[in-house]
């Protein structure tokens, strides 16, 4: 597997839990471990029901969860559902104005959609919690509901599980080293959702402070 994913990169990744010698949830953190594949679109099966199976694989790092037995047409709508999430902003040229989003410590560069740190730190983000990042910072100081963020990252009508997008706030709170008691980023708003608290400037360079040291 590992040997094709490099040959020839997949669009996107489509896992069994229950497999021989290695099991799904391991490879998927093996995957998301390594920078080469840290950012593959990942839809995992399964055919356990337990709502734990499906959080523990969404909390590292599966883009969605869908059990055994399915309609063929519903994997094929959550698919295409991943694959438009991941697709680049249209009109944003790889080199034109509006590039990188700042906002804190931080940069967003939506192109090759990595996190970039003062300092040079750089750190590789799944398509998940690009979505979600990239849907806060287009509504800064403004709730977004859990509703809003489960219709714009699932790209159709969900059941309500709100346990997912609690689940990706608090991967993404840690990737920023946020904190929900005493947010410097993400706030969590009661009974309406999730703002992000900081002003977000939209830059075609990075500032100099994000060009100092290694990168990672």
């Amino acid at each position: 597997m590992r040997q094709m994913l490099l040959a020839e990169p997949p669009d996107l990744v489509v896992l069994d839990v229950m497999l021989p010698v290695k099991d799904g949830l391991t490879i998927l953190r093996e995957l998301r471990a390594d920078p080469l594949t840290a950012r593959l679109p990942v839809l995992m099966l399964t055919a356990r029901a337990d709502d734990i199976d499906r959080v523990v694989g969404l909390e590292i790092g599966a883009d969605d969860y869908l059990t055994k037995p399915f309609l063929p047409r519903e994997l094929l709508a959550r698919m295409r559902a991943i694959l438009r999430r991941v697709q680049l902003d249209p009109g944003v040229a790889a080199a034109g104005p509006g590039r990188y989003l700042l906002f804190g410590d931080w940069a967003l560069d939506t192109i090759e959609r990595r996190l970039l740190a003062v300092g040079g730190l750089v750190t590789p983000v799944n398509p998940a919690e690009y979505g979600l990042l990239r849907l806060l910072l287009d509504h800064p100081h403004r709730a977004v509901s859990r509703g809003e963020l489960l219709q714009e990252l699932a790209g159709r009508d969900s059941e309500a599980f709100d346990r997912t997008i609690d689940l990706r706030v608090s991967r993404l709170r840690r990737r920023l080293g946020d904190h929900a008691r005493e947010p410097n980023y993400i706030q969590t708003i009661r009974n309406e959702g999730y703002v992000l608290c900081r002003a977000v400037e939209r830059v075609g360079e990075l500032p100099a402070r994000f060009l100092e040291g290694p990168s990672a």
